[in-house]
């Protein structure tokens, strides 16, 4: 299996640019985010953390998965390997997004395959962008196996959400830049679905010695859960942040990851993704989905297990929260918007 290396990221970033938006900054306000505990015999005054949020959600097509597609048909396009019958896709909606983006950019055809459950605004539109659009089951992974058929009886092009080397070095390529706006970046905070976006951020994180923070919904924990058996598994998928989280197995790539320095997984329940996610709109009217939420629900979650940075990057029991010490940088990504904003409350 191939391993994402930070030459991938590179590549990916070359070969992208000038196709896709550079990812915008945005600082929060001094003393909204808590820092961990001090020790009591320090009389010295706390330095409050430094926080950033990644604005990837103003990416094309509303998510950080644009990147991945981008680079995954760029690639083939260069290597001239894309067949007459397109490239197909399954995709709980973000996925699907940018692959008909992307491949209507580059005049290809696009099949998409995605549950039922994926919110009405995404099939909209993916039809939008001159996808043919299959719904298909009720998980990813029946959307999944439907997609592979198809490619198998047309010659497809089959793409993945997050599980190729192509798709997470383009995702990768965020990271890339945001250490080139916050060169001092300590801490990286990202929602972990399948694992895609995890995988190449924290391998780009990991080359320039950046801690990275995986978060994912308690229920839907495809990443923990393969850190915890040290092998991929499946898990159940039932959350409130599953039409774009609800990958019931993680990636080798991403498991991978995981298990390199620095690297520190964190749960959190549905309760607080919501109140994330509406913090944003109440905050800043930024309206998000459940699933970019996730990240800053890490750092606005009760404390529970309180990580210490000088324990182990990967600690036996995992978080319900992460508080950045004093003084640290961190950047949290907010990686899309492709919702629904009726659920938000509107005072």
């Amino acid at each position: 299996m191939h391993q994402l290396t930070y030459g991938d990221i590179k590549a990916a970033a070359d070969r992208i640019s000038g196709r896709i938006r550079p990812v915008t900054l945005a600082a929060v306000d001094p003393g909204v985010i808590r820092t961990g505990h001090r020790d009591p015999l320090d009389d010295r005054a706390e330095q409050p953390c430094e926080v950033w949020l990644a604005l990837e959600f103003m990416q094309h097509t509303g998510s950080f998965k644009a990147r991945g597609a981008q680079n995954f048909i760029q690639a083939h396009r260069d290597a001239g390997t894309l067949p007459a019958a397109g490239i197909t896709i399954a995709s709980g909606g973000n996925a699907g997004l940018a692959c008909a983006w992307a491949a209507e950019q580059q005049g290809v055809r696009a099949t998409v395959f995605l549950p039922t459950t994926a919110p009405q605004v995404k099939a909209a539109k993916l039809r939008d962008y001159g996808a043919d659009v299959r719904l298909t089951g009720t998980e990813y992974a029946e959307a999944l196996a439907a997609c592979e058929e198809f490619a198998a009886d047309t010659g497809a092009l089959a793409s993945h959400a997050y599980d190729h080397p192509l798709i997470a070095a383009g995702a990768g390529t965020l990271l890339e830049e945001i250490h080139q706006q916050l060169p001092d970046l300590d801490t990286v905070v990202v929602a972990v679905g399948g694992g895609g976006l995890f995988a190449g951020i924290a391998t780009a994180a990991g080359h320039h010695g950046i801690r990275t923070v995986a978060v994912e919904p308690t229920n839907c924990r495809a990443l923990n859960a393969a850190i915890e058996a040290g092998r991929l598994v499946d898990v159940a998928v039932d959350s409130i942040a599953a039409d774009s989280l609800g990958a019931r197995r993680t990636s080798a790539m991403a498991l991978h990851a995981a298990q390199q320095d620095r690297v520190h997984s964190v749960l959190v329940p549905d309760t607080e993704i919501v109140h994330a996610r509406q913090a944003l709109w109440d905050h800043r009217r930024v309206a998000v989905e459940h699933g970019a939420a996730t990240a800053l629900a890490a750092l606005l979650s009760p404390d529970q297990h309180v990580p210490d940075c000088d324990l182990p990057a990967r600690p036996r029991t995992p978080s319900r929260s992460y508080r950045p010490a004093a003084g640290e940088k961190v950047c949290v990504v907010l990686c899309g918007a492709n919702t629904d904003t009726r659920s938000l409350m509107h005072p």
